[in-house]
């Protein structure tokens, strides 16, 4: 016989599922912020959205083709994944060549230098966006205001953040009560009627979208659920605290990036734990940091900083914090 059969040592589990039925799957879920960007911000979230994700898949086809010079995997999805991601964390009406650079750093620094998929250390999309952040600080924090395609993708009419307002606002000493007349009711905010990020202004499309990776079992519960809800208890006491000067905690779970980094960036398979307690811990890190950065910052938003920071902090958690070994008896007392 000159044909070997080796069989590897058990358990001997396959479910069918491989990278490219779950990057699909987290495209099919972002598909309802991508509906509501593009009915709040009109052409400029098409014209966002269609030179990211070109970007990402030309840059991967042309490094691993040329420069790397192994097999092409622009169709298992995660390039997809990457330019709708950073078309999420930038304003509606960011010029064509800031978005393609930005596509460059997500692609060509943040994942495919580490050697690919499943080896970068950082999430690609937010690596692009806090690039693009510290470069172009005044076309990044140049946010649209929504009007559909009542203008343009050019002449869009921009105003300040919901987080920046009240951030602006209590630095010059004025009270919570006023500022919260300047922006949208916690209804609005849910809906999604905001200036900010293309994916971050509508909370019910997101949630639409974290339901459906739970069904499909794409994600699990402990990551969203712990940034969520440590950004709801720091809030929560802060406010209680000091009514005054302090946001409640819904709407600081409503405005920014909190659902949408919670839900699709903080979940990123590569550069988040693998074990249910590490991700727990992993999510809390997120949430402490976030509202240190929004409260005690400079800047009026923290997400994409938390999420980097802990991304740091996951080698370390995958080391220490493992699963129970299959077969491994439980000790009782």
């Amino acid at each position: 016989m000159n044909k070997l059969f080796t069989v590897s040592p058990s358990p001997h589990i396959n479910t069918g599922v491989d990278t490219r039925k779950l990057m699909y799957g987290v495209i099919i879920a972002l598909m309802p912020a991508l509906a509501a960007s593009v009915y709040y911000f009109g052409w400029g979230a098409v014209i966002v959205t269609l030179t990211s994700v070109l970007s990402c898949l030309f840059f991967e086809y042309v490094i691993q083709k040329y420069l790397l010079k192994g097999p092409i995997t622009i169709t298992d999805g995660s390039a997809i994944v990457t330019g709708l991601l950073l078309a999420f964390n930038l304003p509606s009406n960011l010029p064509i060549y800031i978005i393609i650079l930005g596509a460059l750093v997500s692609i060509a620094i943040a994942k495919m230098s580490f050697g690919g998929l499943g080896n970068n250390p950082f999430n690609p999309a937010l690596t692009g966006r806090v690039f693009l952040l510290i470069s172009f600080p005044v076309q990044m924090t140049s946010w649209p205001v929504p009007s559909g395609f009542k203008t343009g993708y050019a002449d869009a009419v921009t105003g300040a953040t919901p987080l920046a307002i009240i951030k602006e606002g209590i630095r010059n000493g004025e009270s919570i009560s006023n500022l919260m007349n300047q922006v949208p009711d916690h209804m609005q905010l849910f809906y999604g009627y905001m200036g900010g990020s293309m994916g971050e202004v509508a909370a019910f499309a997101l949630i639409i979208g974290f339901i459906y990776m739970l069904v499909r079992k794409i994600i699990t519960w402990h990551i969203p659920i712990a940034v969520i809800g440590t950004v709801a208890l720091f809030t929560g006491i802060l406010w209680l605290i000091d009514p005054s000067k302090n946001a409640d905690p819904l709407f600081h779970i409503l405005t920014g990036g909190v659902m949408l980094g919670a839900i699709f960036m903080a979940t990123d398979y590569v550069t988040s734990p693998m074990v249910p307690k590490a991700m727990i811990i992993y999510g809390i890190g997120i949430g402490i940091i976030t509202v240190v950065i929004r409260v005690y910052g400079s800047y009026p938003e923290g997400v994409s900083f938390a999420i980097l920071i802990m991304n740091a902090f996951v080698p370390l958690m995958n080391s220490y914090i493992k699963p129970k070994r299959f077969g491994e008896e439980v000790k009782n007392g």
